[in-house]
């Protein structure tokens, strides 16, 4: 499983960025995969890095498409093979 954190932002949008961010959690709703958006990033679970890389592709191009002039995009990816590492999994182990 791939668990990763992903953060997309336009540099030319102000000091609110909701708007965009809703755009990208459209996006990653049209997948098949667990997300959770926080105050800062969305994790997204994946079972491969194509689906997710699928997904970074097509969120990104949604925020180019909105008109920004500047995008950023921030990818974080933990791709744990020695066992099953899920969402829950990673939560549960600091508890």
């Amino acid at each position: 499983m791939i668990i990763s954190q992903l953060s997309i932002a336009p540099l030319d949008a102000g000091a609110s960025v909701s708007k965009y961010v809703k755009k990208i959690i459209g996006v990653i709703e049209k997948y098949d995969v667990r997300s959770e958006t926080n105050a800062m990033a969305t994790v997204i679970e994946t079972e491969d890095l194509d689906t997710l890389f699928s997904i970074v592709k097509e969120a990104h191009m949604a925020m180019v498409n909105t008109g920004a002039q500047r995008v950023i995009t921030e990818l974080k990816i933990d791709d744990r093979r020695d066992k099953n590492a899920t969402i829950d999994t990673k939560l549960n182990a600091v508890k």
